[in-house]
C-alpha cells in the first residue's frame, strides 16, 4: 500500500454493499446503505497527545458520515480520523 496516513488518521476499506432483495424486487446501487464496517489497511503514527489504539487488520465500525472517501487504483478507501471509528469488532 502506498498510502500513508498522518498523525491520527487511518485507511480503511470499506466493506462491500449487503445485496437485499424484497420479495423479488433487487435494490438498485442508489438505494443501498452505505456500509458502516470496513479493514484498517493502514495506519498514522499517532500525535503526542492520541496513541494509535487499532492497527493494521483489525475490522472496524464507524459513523454514516464520517472520513473522506478516495478512490486509489481503482478501489474505494475512506480515510478518517480515529476518534471517529465507534468500535473495532
Amino acid at each position: 500500500m502506498n498510502i500513508k496516513p498522518l498523525a491520527d488518521r487511518v485507511l480503511i476499506k470499506p466493506a462491500p454493499a449487503e445485496e437485499k432483495t424484497i420479495g423479488g424486487i433487487i435494490i438498485p446501487d442508489s438505494a443501498k446503505e452505505k456500509p458502516l464496517k470496513g479493514e484498517i489497511m493502514a495506519v498514522g503514527n499517532g500525535t503526542k497527545d492520541e496513541e494509535m489504539v487499532v492497527k493494521v487488520g483489525d475490522n472496524v465500525l464507524y459513523g454514516k458520515y464520517a472520513g473522506t472517501e478516495i478512490e486509489w487504483e481503482g478501489d474505494k478507501y475512506l480515510i478518517m480520523r480515529q476518534s471517529d471509528i465507534l468500535a473495532i469488532i
